[in-house]
């Protein structure tokens, strides 16, 4: 998988216009000198209040200072960040880059909200000639930022889902190593992790209804054990044997979980394992920061790191993250003054400050380095998990948001128990089946998957 990967980043990387900006010479070359025409500028995107943006934001100051370029951000909640920039475009506003999760790209490329980078790399003047494509990990380049073999954006908060524990708690419960399956975890480890009558539990998953319960909670459930949301005719799969085994793992798995955990985000379930309630969560890797920090989280040595465990159809990790791309809405000037800031905060050149502010890199080159590698215990099965990870693990096509709204409410009544697993997925089934078919999905118009 990865050879395949290498090859079709090399192709795009020919496609991009890249050896053109690649042939002047690097020396001459400088963020400063290709910012003097956009001195004063001001750019605006929206961040998450999420480690990797308060890396970039700790950085910023040396961006703007090098380039006189202003950068205006606006933290805005998760689940309400992709209806502020839909918003923002379809009423011609002042966003100039767009912030875009893995499921967005579809939309926001075919709507024409971003711009392909093929427009910028093409420009000797604004490209730096160190770009190097080549140097992100293919999946996170291929999944965050590419659409129809077309790049759109450079990967910038990245994410591979991991096990956090707390390997004290492990290990007065009689267990020298985390669980190496869902079936361990569920079976041997939750019986002696969970004591309700102490506010102790062995697991937290992430279930708030909204995005955070279609992809993280429901679709971490079904790759692992065989089952997928749709099948090979575009139709839903959730009926099927796997799908529905990964969906009743996780009803039994919510007696070893705190309760009220429909209601976790991702900060509460990364509190409940900073503050010693539960043992174990399967999180993003991003958020390894804010648990080794001393200042938000009570488990210092305790902590440990693992891939996520394996299902029947093996360890299969949950993928996430975004881009950064350039939107369509603005300004030629301004276009490519985000392009140079774009470029800046998924360079190579910064990938080490940004680590150690508490960024998760997509860099390649960062990650070889043996001091990152001995000192971020998620360095290691992050990497392995973007060598061999799902890169459709949530569909990317623009009817996502639709369908993820219906996933939302119907995984949120399943766990809820107000449905059972197969009326909640017949529901979930036969509404994402309408959705598709509006779209023009069984019209024979639309490619099945991009």
């Amino acid at each position: 998988m990865r050879k395949l990967l290498l090859t079709c980043a090399s192709a795009l990387a020919l496609t991009l216009g890249a050896p053109q900006a690649m042939a002047q010479d690097a020396a001459g070359w400088t963020l400063e000198k290709a910012a003097e025409p956009f001195k004063g500028s001001e750019l605006s995107v929206i961040f998450l209040d999420r480690p990797g943006y308060r890396a970039i934001i700790d950085l910023l100051p040396q961006f703007e200072e090098a380039t006189g370029i202003k950068v205006n951000y606006e933290i805005v909640p998760y689940e309400n960040s992709r209806e502020r920039q839909v918003l923002n475009f379809t009423s011609n506003g002042d966003l100039t880059i767009a912030l875009v999760d893995l499921v967005w790209i579809g939309e926001f490329a075919e709507n024409g909200w971003i711009v392909p980078v093929e427009n910028f790399t093409s420009d000797a003047e604004i490209t730096d000639p160190n770009l190097n494509l080549e140097g992100f990990f293919p999946l996170l380049l291929d999944a965050f930022g590419t659409w129809d073999d077309v790049v759109y954006g450079l990967p910038f908060d990245n994410y591979s889902g991991l096990l956090f524990y707390n390997s004290c708690m492990l290990k007065e419960a009689g267990f020298d190593a985390p669980p190496a399956t869902w079936t361990e975890l569920k079976d041997t480890y939750g019986p002696k992790l969970t004591n309700a009558a102490e506010n102790k539990y062995a697991f937290a998953l992430q279930s708030r209804r909204g995005e955070t319960q279609s992809a993280d909670s429901f679709m971490r459930v079904l790759w692992p054990f065989g089952g997928s949301l749709l099948n090979d005719e575009f139709r839903s799969n959730l009926m099927s044997e796997e799908s529905q085994a990964g969906l009743q793992f996780r009803q039994e798995l919510m007696e070893y979980m705190p309760q009220g955990i429909v209601s976790y985000d991702h900060n509460e379930a990364v509190n409940a394992l900073a503050q010693g309630q539960v043992a174990m969560i399967t999180e993003w890797s991003s958020f390894y920061s804010t648990l080794a920090d001393p200042a938000t989280s009570t488990l210092g040595e305790c902590l440990a790191v693992a891939p996520e465990p394996e299902g029947p159809a093996g360890r299969l990790p949950a993928l996430g993250g975004f881009s950064l791309a350039v939107a369509a809405q603005a300004p030629e000037d301004l276009q490519k003054a985000s392009w140079l800031f774009i470029q800046w905060a998924t360079s190579e050149e910064i990938a080490n400050a940004y680590v150690e502010a508490g960024g998760v890199s997509g860099r390649t080159a960062i990650y070889e380095q043996p001091e990152i590698q001995e000192k971020y215990q998620f360095v290691e099965p992050m990497v392995a998990s973007w060598q061999a990870g799902v890169p459709e693990y949530r569909p990317r096509f623009p009817a996502w948001p639709a369908i993820s709204e219906i996933v939302a409410e119907w995984g949120s009544k399943m766990m809820l128990g107000e449905v059972t697993t197969e009326a909640g997925a017949q529901e979930i089934g036969t509404r994402m089946e309408q959705v598709l078919d509006q779209e023009g999905y069984y019209g024979g118009n639309k490619e099945l998957l991009q």
